[in-house]
């Protein structure tokens, strides 16, 4: 129970790596709030982990606001974020439409960059900020461009923010998974035999050779979230088998 008397907010909460850590993060003692664009969904999950839900697009500036306000309403100041949210669209640089630019950039980091922003001043002192970040921000691969550097940004953002926090002992680090066994790469568009070719593909590249589960992400997380972390900022966690060697 090393989160014991936490309020923690998990954007994304309601499946893959989000639903792995609200529920991490409550076996731990916290209280978690997670979020999510899709209501069936979002509603499903909250009563699944007994966590509360509330419906909000990270992508929309608006909804970012109405959420902080409805947080503080509801719950006062909170103490872990888990700023989870984010999607996966493939593109090569030639083909790219801007609709892919904007899809991404709006919700992977202006969307993160604003929940940061807006949730700030209802962190305690001592609070915990984590990003979900990729190993794709630290190595290149056709058609990953805007992805890779929406998690780039990120990386960046992550260090300034524990500069800019650090004097009320905020404390904001980065997890950058590698393959992680979840739904997102299905959201991508890769499906069947297709998916169970591209995870072999990504085998061959892991050293330790397999794809990753959703709970070594939330484990860290929760490790970043307790007082264990307490000396630690601005600092990124690749999780990823080896993947980036």
């Amino acid at each position: 129970m090393n989160l014991q008397g936490k309020k923690a907010l998990v954007t994304g909460g309601n499946s893959g790596i989000g639903y792995a850590t609200a529920k991490e993060l409550k076996a731990q003692g916290a209280e978690v709030i997670i979020t999510g664009r899709r209501a069936d969904a979002l509603k499903q999950a909250a009563e699944e982990l007994d966590v509360t839900g509330i419906v909000a697009d990270q992508g929309q500036l608006s909804a970012i606001e109405n959420l902080a306000a409805k947080v503080r309403e509801d719950f006062g100041k909170i103490d872990i974020l888990f700023i989870n949210a984010g999607i996966v669209e493939m593109a090569m640089i030639e083909t790219a439409t801007e609709a892919n630019y904007d899809n991404m950039m709006n919700i992977n980091f202006k969307g993160a960059f604003f929940t940061l922003s807006r949730f700030i001043p209802i962190l305690n002192d001592g609070a915990s900020v984590v990003f979900l970040s990729s190993n794709t921000a630290s190595f290149s691969g056709p058609s990953s461009s805007i992805y890779s550097a929406s998690k780039a940004a990120l990386n960046s953002l992550t260090k300034n923010a524990a500069i800019e926090l650090a004097p009320r002992k905020i404390r904001v680090n980065a997890v950058s998974p590698g393959p992680i066994a979840t739904e997102i790469m299905k959201k991508a568009g890769f499906q069947g035999e297709a998916l169970d070719q591209l995870n072999d593909f990504m085998i061959t590249k892991i050293p330790l050779a397999k794809i990753g589960d959703a709970n070594d992400i939330a484990k860290m997380v929760a490790y970043y979230s307790s007082d264990a972390a307490s000396f630690i900022t601005g600092s990124e966690i690749i999780i990823d088998g080896g993947m980036s060697l």
